[in-house]
Protein backbone atom coordinates (compact mmCIF):
# COMPACT_ATOMS: atom_id res chain seq x y z
CA UNK A 1 0.00 0.00 0.00
CA UNK A 2 1.33 3.65 -0.55
CA UNK A 3 1.99 5.35 2.65
CA UNK A 4 1.54 8.60 1.03
CA UNK A 5 -2.41 7.52 -0.34
CA UNK A 6 -4.20 8.45 2.55
CA UNK A 7 -2.10 11.83 2.37
CA UNK A 8 -3.06 12.03 -1.19
CA UNK A 9 -6.90 11.70 -0.34
CA UNK A 10 -6.66 13.79 2.86
CA UNK A 11 -5.37 16.54 0.39
CA UNK A 12 -8.35 16.23 -2.76
CA UNK A 13 -10.97 16.10 0.04
CA UNK A 14 -9.44 19.39 2.12
CA UNK A 15 -9.53 20.58 -1.38
CA UNK A 16 -12.80 20.04 -2.55
CA UNK A 17 -13.86 22.23 0.51
CA UNK A 18 -11.80 25.05 0.34
CA UNK A 19 -13.51 27.54 2.51
CA UNK A 20 -14.32 25.34 5.33
CA UNK A 21 -11.03 23.97 5.33
CA UNK A 22 -9.67 27.14 5.59
CA UNK A 23 -12.21 28.01 8.43
CA UNK A 24 -11.45 25.32 10.39
CA UNK A 25 -7.71 26.11 10.38
CA UNK A 26 -8.31 29.40 11.32
CA UNK A 27 -8.46 28.94 15.27
CA UNK A 28 -5.06 26.64 15.09
CA UNK A 29 -3.28 29.69 13.04
CA UNK A 30 -4.52 31.94 15.76
CA UNK A 31 -3.55 29.61 18.16
CA UNK A 32 0.02 29.17 16.91
CA UNK A 33 0.45 32.70 15.80
CA UNK A 34 -0.67 34.33 19.33
CA UNK A 35 1.53 31.84 21.25
CA UNK A 36 4.65 32.46 19.48
CA UNK A 37 3.76 36.41 19.38
CA UNK A 38 3.64 36.04 23.70
CA UNK A 39 6.25 33.90 23.84
CA UNK A 40 8.26 36.31 22.05
CA UNK A 41 6.98 39.35 23.84
CA UNK A 42 8.03 37.26 27.32
CA UNK A 43 11.48 36.26 26.22
CA UNK A 44 12.31 39.15 25.06
CA UNK A 45 11.24 40.92 28.67
CA UNK A 46 13.32 38.40 30.33
CA UNK A 47 16.10 38.77 28.08
CA UNK A 48 16.17 42.21 28.20
CA UNK A 49 16.43 42.70 32.29
CA UNK A 50 18.96 39.98 31.69
CA UNK A 51 21.14 42.43 30.00
CA UNK A 52 20.59 45.21 32.57
CA UNK A 53 21.12 43.52 34.85
CA UNK A 54 24.41 42.20 33.40
CA UNK A 55 25.13 46.49 32.68
CA UNK A 56 24.78 46.76 36.86
CA UNK A 57 27.59 44.74 37.55
CA UNK A 58 27.44 41.61 40.00
CA UNK A 59 26.97 40.45 43.76
CA UNK A 60 25.69 43.85 44.31
CA UNK A 61 24.92 45.48 47.69
CA UNK A 62 24.16 49.27 48.07
CA UNK A 63 24.02 51.57 51.32
CA UNK A 64 21.65 54.19 51.46
CA UNK A 65 22.17 56.89 54.13
CA UNK A 66 19.18 57.41 56.62
CA UNK A 67 16.11 59.78 56.34
CA UNK A 68 15.25 63.19 58.36
CA UNK A 69 12.15 63.70 60.20
CA UNK A 70 11.11 66.95 61.29
CA UNK A 71 7.85 67.70 62.74
CA UNK A 72 6.82 64.09 62.47
CA UNK A 73 7.12 64.15 58.73
CA UNK A 74 9.83 61.04 57.43
CA UNK A 75 11.64 63.09 54.56
CA UNK A 76 12.57 59.86 52.56
CA UNK A 77 15.52 57.83 52.89
CA UNK A 78 19.14 59.07 51.34
CA UNK A 79 17.72 62.90 52.52
CA UNK A 80 20.04 62.56 55.82
CA UNK A 81 24.25 62.54 54.79
CA UNK A 82 24.95 59.61 57.81
CA UNK A 83 27.35 57.77 54.98
CA UNK A 84 30.81 58.93 55.75
CA UNK A 85 34.19 58.80 54.09
CA UNK A 86 35.70 56.97 57.48
CA UNK A 87 32.67 54.75 56.91
CA UNK A 88 33.43 53.88 53.59
CA UNK A 89 37.36 53.25 54.55
CA UNK A 90 36.33 50.76 57.36
CA UNK A 91 33.87 48.63 55.11
CA UNK A 92 36.78 47.94 53.09
CA UNK A 93 39.35 47.06 55.41
CA UNK A 94 37.54 45.52 58.22
CA UNK A 95 34.34 43.54 55.52
CA UNK A 96 36.74 39.86 54.68
CA UNK A 97 33.18 39.50 52.76
CA UNK A 98 33.52 42.84 50.84
CA UNK A 99 35.92 43.26 48.02
CA UNK A 100 35.20 46.31 46.63
CA UNK A 101 33.25 50.00 47.69
CA UNK A 102 32.18 52.99 45.62
CA UNK A 103 30.34 56.04 47.41
CA UNK A 104 28.61 58.54 45.13
CA UNK A 105 27.67 61.91 45.05
CA UNK A 106 25.04 62.68 42.39
CA UNK A 107 24.23 66.12 40.56
CA UNK A 108 23.69 67.66 37.69
CA UNK A 109 25.36 70.16 35.36
CA UNK A 110 25.64 72.00 31.77
CA UNK A 111 28.73 71.02 29.93
CA UNK A 112 30.41 73.40 27.55
CA UNK A 113 33.23 72.11 24.80
CA UNK A 114 33.54 74.71 22.33
CA UNK A 115 30.53 75.62 20.62
CA UNK A 116 28.66 72.55 22.29
CA UNK A 117 26.65 72.74 25.22
CA UNK A 118 25.06 69.39 27.19
CA UNK A 119 23.32 69.12 30.35
CA UNK A 120 23.79 65.62 31.87
CA UNK A 121 24.06 63.77 35.23
CA UNK A 122 27.21 64.29 37.24
CA UNK A 123 28.28 61.57 39.78
CA UNK A 124 31.25 62.09 42.48
CA UNK A 125 32.78 58.68 42.90
CA UNK A 126 36.26 56.71 42.97
CA UNK A 127 38.30 54.46 41.07
CA UNK A 128 36.34 50.96 42.25
CA UNK A 129 32.67 52.48 40.60
CA UNK A 130 33.82 51.31 37.39
CA UNK A 131 35.14 47.96 38.24
CA UNK A 132 31.98 47.38 40.54
CA UNK A 133 29.50 48.18 37.29
CA UNK A 134 31.60 46.28 35.04
CA UNK A 135 32.14 49.76 32.84
CA UNK A 136 35.23 49.47 30.82
CA UNK A 137 36.63 52.21 28.73
CA UNK A 138 36.85 52.48 25.42
CA UNK A 139 39.31 54.89 25.01
CA UNK A 140 41.69 57.04 27.86
CA UNK A 141 42.05 56.18 31.23
CA UNK A 142 40.43 55.10 34.18
CA UNK A 143 40.59 57.79 37.26
CA UNK A 144 42.93 56.63 40.20
CA UNK A 145 43.14 56.96 43.47
CA UNK A 146 45.58 59.78 43.65
CA UNK A 147 42.88 61.47 41.35
CA UNK A 148 40.38 61.47 44.73
CA UNK A 149 43.22 62.43 46.86
CA UNK A 150 44.21 64.94 45.27
CA UNK A 151 40.65 66.33 43.85
CA UNK A 152 42.00 66.45 40.32
CA UNK A 153 39.51 67.92 37.96
CA UNK A 154 39.43 65.19 35.29
CA UNK A 155 36.32 63.31 33.88
CA UNK A 156 35.32 60.26 31.92
CA UNK A 157 32.30 60.81 29.52
CA UNK A 158 29.83 58.57 28.94
CA UNK A 159 28.94 57.36 25.23
CA UNK A 160 25.95 60.01 24.91
CA UNK A 161 27.25 63.12 26.35
CA UNK A 162 30.89 62.54 23.99
CA UNK A 163 28.29 62.06 21.28
CA UNK A 164 26.71 65.65 22.03
CA UNK A 165 30.03 67.40 22.68
CA UNK A 166 32.42 66.55 20.39
CA UNK A 167 30.58 64.23 17.70
CA UNK A 168 32.25 61.18 16.08
CA UNK A 169 35.75 62.62 17.79
CA UNK A 170 37.44 60.74 20.35
CA UNK A 171 36.79 63.45 23.52
CA UNK A 172 40.04 62.09 25.12
CA UNK A 173 42.54 64.76 26.19
CA UNK A 174 39.67 67.32 25.35
CA UNK A 175 38.48 69.64 27.67
CA UNK A 176 35.35 70.71 28.83
CA UNK A 177 34.02 73.32 31.01
CA UNK A 178 31.36 72.24 34.30
CA UNK A 179 30.08 74.90 35.53
CA UNK A 180 32.92 77.10 33.96
CA UNK A 181 35.37 75.25 36.12
CA UNK A 182 37.50 73.36 33.33
CA UNK A 183 37.96 69.56 32.91
CA UNK A 184 40.25 67.43 31.79
CA UNK A 185 38.08 64.48 29.81
CA UNK A 186 40.60 61.27 30.13
CA UNK A 187 38.58 58.61 29.48
CA UNK A 188 35.52 57.38 26.83
CA UNK A 189 33.31 54.80 28.42
CA UNK A 190 31.55 51.83 26.63
CA UNK A 191 28.27 51.74 25.82
CA UNK A 192 25.93 50.20 28.62
CA UNK A 193 22.43 51.12 27.14
CA UNK A 194 19.33 51.71 29.09
CA UNK A 195 18.51 50.89 32.75
CA UNK A 196 16.34 48.85 34.05
CA UNK A 197 13.72 52.29 34.67
CA UNK A 198 14.67 53.24 31.18
CA UNK A 199 16.96 55.86 31.73
CA UNK A 200 19.99 56.73 29.94
CA UNK A 201 23.05 55.01 31.29
CA UNK A 202 25.36 56.78 28.91
CA UNK A 203 24.20 60.07 29.40
CA UNK A 204 26.80 60.28 32.70
CA UNK A 205 29.91 62.35 33.54
CA UNK A 206 31.92 60.97 36.53
CA UNK A 207 34.56 62.52 38.51
CA UNK A 208 36.66 62.24 41.28
CA UNK A 209 34.29 62.37 44.17
CA UNK A 210 36.25 64.68 46.06
CA UNK A 211 36.40 67.44 42.84
CA UNK A 212 32.16 66.59 42.47
CA UNK A 213 31.99 67.79 46.24
CA UNK A 214 34.47 71.07 46.10
CA UNK A 215 33.74 72.34 42.52
CA UNK A 216 30.59 71.10 41.18
CA UNK A 217 27.93 69.55 43.29
CA UNK A 218 28.84 70.81 46.65
CA UNK A 219 28.13 69.07 49.81
CA UNK A 220 26.97 70.91 52.94
CA UNK A 221 28.07 68.45 55.65
CA UNK A 222 31.92 67.88 55.08
CA UNK A 223 33.12 64.35 55.31
CA UNK A 224 29.80 62.62 54.19
CA UNK A 225 29.01 60.56 51.02
CA UNK A 226 25.62 59.96 49.41
CA UNK A 227 24.48 56.12 48.21
CA UNK A 228 27.64 53.97 48.21
CA UNK A 229 27.90 50.55 46.30
CA UNK A 230 29.22 48.00 47.69
CA UNK A 231 30.82 44.75 45.73
CA UNK A 232 30.94 41.24 47.37
CA UNK A 233 33.83 38.72 46.97
CA UNK A 234 31.34 36.07 45.29
CA UNK A 235 27.78 36.02 44.99
CA UNK A 236 27.90 33.24 47.66
CA UNK A 237 29.18 35.60 50.39
CA UNK A 238 26.35 38.38 49.76
CA UNK A 239 24.70 37.71 52.89
CA UNK A 240 27.28 37.18 54.70
CA UNK A 241 28.83 40.64 53.54
CA UNK A 242 25.81 42.82 54.04
CA UNK A 243 25.40 40.90 57.51
CA UNK A 244 29.56 42.66 58.49
CA UNK A 245 28.66 45.76 56.92
CA UNK A 246 25.41 46.17 59.22
CA UNK A 247 26.94 45.10 62.54
CA UNK A 248 29.84 47.32 61.22
CA UNK A 249 27.91 50.23 60.90
CA UNK A 250 25.84 49.84 64.15
CA UNK A 251 29.03 50.14 65.85
CA UNK A 252 30.25 52.81 64.32
CA UNK A 253 27.16 54.85 64.29
CA UNK A 254 26.33 53.52 67.59
CA UNK A 255 23.00 52.06 66.88
CA UNK A 256 21.30 50.32 69.88
CA UNK A 257 18.41 47.83 70.29
CA UNK A 258 15.71 50.53 70.46
CA UNK A 259 17.49 53.22 68.15
CA UNK A 260 16.28 53.13 64.19
CA UNK A 261 19.05 52.71 61.95
CA UNK A 262 20.26 55.70 60.35
CA UNK A 263 21.24 54.11 56.89
CA UNK A 264 19.65 51.00 54.82
CA UNK A 265 21.56 47.57 53.20
CA UNK A 266 19.85 46.75 50.26
CA UNK A 267 20.86 43.54 48.19
CA UNK A 268 20.80 44.40 44.78
CA UNK A 269 21.42 41.35 43.38
CA UNK A 270 18.13 39.90 44.59
CA UNK A 271 15.71 42.76 43.97
CA UNK A 272 17.05 42.08 39.94
CA UNK A 273 16.94 38.37 40.37
CA UNK A 274 13.14 38.83 41.40
CA UNK A 275 12.53 40.95 38.25
CA UNK A 276 13.91 38.46 36.27
CA UNK A 277 12.13 35.45 37.82
CA UNK A 278 8.65 37.63 37.32
CA UNK A 279 9.52 38.20 33.41
CA UNK A 280 10.21 34.85 33.35
CA UNK A 281 6.60 33.93 35.08
CA UNK A 282 4.89 36.17 33.03
CA UNK A 283 6.45 34.26 29.80
CA UNK A 284 4.96 31.43 30.69
CA UNK A 285 1.41 32.76 31.53
CA UNK A 286 1.19 34.58 28.56
CA UNK A 287 2.11 31.21 26.82
CA UNK A 288 -0.30 29.11 28.62
CA UNK A 289 -3.11 31.73 27.93
CA UNK A 290 -2.27 31.32 23.85
CA UNK A 291 -2.31 28.13 24.10
CA UNK A 292 -6.28 27.89 25.13
CA UNK A 293 -6.95 29.02 21.88
CA UNK A 294 -5.24 25.84 20.15
CA UNK A 295 -7.89 23.99 22.79
CA UNK A 296 -10.45 25.52 21.03
CA UNK A 297 -9.27 25.57 17.53
CA UNK A 298 -8.60 21.70 18.11
CA UNK A 299 -12.13 21.05 19.24
CA UNK A 300 -13.55 23.04 15.93
CA UNK A 301 -11.37 20.92 13.86
CA UNK A 302 -13.11 17.29 16.05
CA UNK A 303 -16.45 19.05 15.24
CA UNK A 304 -16.07 19.84 11.30
CA UNK A 305 -14.17 16.23 10.95
CA UNK A 306 -17.31 14.62 12.59
CA UNK A 307 -19.90 16.67 9.88
CA UNK A 308 -16.95 15.67 7.20
CA UNK A 309 -18.14 11.74 8.42
CA UNK A 310 -21.66 12.46 8.26
CA UNK A 311 -21.91 14.21 5.03
CA UNK A 312 -19.37 11.19 3.71
CA UNK A 313 -20.78 8.31 4.52
CA UNK A 314 -21.88 6.55 1.43
CA UNK A 315 -18.47 7.09 0.17
CA UNK A 316 -16.95 5.48 3.31
CA UNK A 317 -19.35 2.40 2.34
CA UNK A 318 -18.21 2.49 -1.10
CA UNK A 319 -14.62 2.52 -0.09
CA UNK A 320 -15.68 -0.63 2.19
CA UNK A 321 -17.37 -2.59 -0.47
CA UNK A 322 -14.26 -2.80 -2.52
CA UNK A 323 -11.51 -3.62 0.31
CA UNK A 324 -10.76 -0.77 2.06
CA UNK A 325 -10.48 -2.23 5.58
CA UNK A 326 -10.88 -0.31 8.65
CA UNK A 327 -7.44 0.89 9.46
CA UNK A 328 -7.54 2.68 5.89
CA UNK A 329 -10.65 4.48 6.81
CA UNK A 330 -8.83 5.43 10.28
CA UNK A 331 -5.48 6.54 8.49
CA UNK A 332 -7.90 8.72 6.09
CA UNK A 333 -9.33 11.00 8.25
CA UNK A 334 -6.72 10.97 10.91
CA UNK A 335 -4.62 12.00 7.82
CA UNK A 336 -6.64 15.02 6.85
CA UNK A 337 -7.22 16.19 10.93
CA UNK A 338 -3.32 16.39 10.65
CA UNK A 339 -2.92 17.96 7.25
CA UNK A 340 -5.27 21.03 8.56
CA UNK A 341 -3.92 21.32 11.97
CA UNK A 342 -0.07 21.31 10.37
CA UNK A 343 -1.11 23.64 7.52
CA UNK A 344 -2.53 25.99 10.41
CA UNK A 345 0.27 25.55 12.03
CA UNK A 346 2.87 26.48 9.40
CA UNK A 347 0.79 29.26 8.81
CA UNK A 348 0.39 30.66 11.98
CA UNK A 349 3.95 30.23 12.29
CA UNK A 350 4.30 32.87 9.79
CA UNK A 351 1.84 34.89 10.85
CA UNK A 352 3.53 35.14 14.88
CA UNK A 353 6.97 35.89 13.51
CA UNK A 354 5.86 38.16 11.94
CA UNK A 355 3.51 39.46 14.31
CA UNK A 356 6.11 39.92 16.60
CA UNK A 357 8.57 41.82 14.19
CA UNK A 358 5.37 44.40 13.85
CA UNK A 359 5.26 44.47 17.58
CA UNK A 360 8.62 45.15 18.13
CA UNK A 361 8.66 47.39 15.16
CA UNK A 362 5.59 49.76 16.18
CA UNK A 363 5.70 49.89 19.45
CA UNK A 364 9.48 49.33 20.45
CA UNK A 365 8.68 46.41 22.79
CA UNK A 366 11.56 43.85 23.12
CA UNK A 367 10.78 40.36 21.43
CA UNK A 368 13.22 37.31 21.39
CA UNK A 369 11.85 34.43 18.50
CA UNK A 370 12.48 31.64 19.78
CA UNK A 371 13.36 28.12 18.01
CA UNK A 372 12.07 26.26 20.68
CA UNK A 373 8.78 27.35 21.38
CA UNK A 374 8.04 27.21 17.20
CA UNK A 375 9.33 23.94 17.29
CA UNK A 376 6.99 23.16 20.37
CA UNK A 377 4.10 24.88 18.25
CA UNK A 378 4.50 22.15 15.32
CA UNK A 379 4.95 19.52 17.47
CA UNK A 380 1.81 20.52 19.69
CA UNK A 381 -0.37 21.65 16.42
CA UNK A 382 0.31 18.19 15.42
CA UNK A 383 -0.34 16.11 18.38
CA UNK A 384 -4.17 18.27 18.47
CA UNK A 385 -4.55 17.16 14.86
CA UNK A 386 -4.05 12.95 16.44
CA UNK A 387 -6.06 13.83 19.55
CA UNK A 388 -8.74 16.07 18.22
CA UNK A 389 -8.92 14.23 14.76
CA UNK A 390 -8.63 10.44 16.28
CA UNK A 391 -12.63 10.30 17.43
CA UNK A 392 -14.43 11.17 14.04
CA UNK A 393 -11.35 8.88 12.45
CA UNK A 394 -12.49 6.13 14.87
CA UNK A 395 -16.28 6.63 14.73
CA UNK A 396 -15.36 6.50 10.41
CA UNK A 397 -13.35 3.16 10.88
CA UNK A 398 -16.41 1.95 12.38
CA UNK A 399 -19.26 2.21 10.29
CA UNK A 400 -21.24 -0.56 9.21
CA UNK A 401 -20.54 -1.27 5.36
CA UNK A 402 -24.32 -1.74 4.52
CA UNK A 403 -25.59 0.96 6.74
CA UNK A 404 -23.20 3.33 4.70
CA UNK A 405 -23.99 2.36 1.59
CA UNK A 406 -28.14 2.92 2.28
CA UNK A 407 -27.05 6.18 4.24
CA UNK A 408 -28.78 8.78 2.46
Amino acid sequence: MDILLPIKIAARALRVNLMRSFLTMLGIMIGIGAVIIMVAVGSGATKQISDQIATMGSNLIIILPGSTTSGGVHAGMGSQPTLTFDDVKAIRAECPSVLRVAPEQRGSAQLVAGNMNWSSDITGTTPDFLQIREWKIASGREMTEADVDTAQKVCLLGQTVAENLFGDEDPTGKQVRIKGVPFQVIGLLEAKGRSAQGTDQDDKVFMPITTAQRKIIGNSFPGTVGPTLVQAVSETKITQAVEEITALLDQRHHMGPTKERDYTVRNLSEILAVSQQSAKTMSLLLGAVASISLIVGGIGIMNIMLVSVTERTREIGIRMAIGAKERDILLQFLAEAVLLTMLGGLIGIALGVGGAFAISALFGWPTLISGQAILLAVAFSSGIGIFFGFYPARKAAGLNPIDALRYE
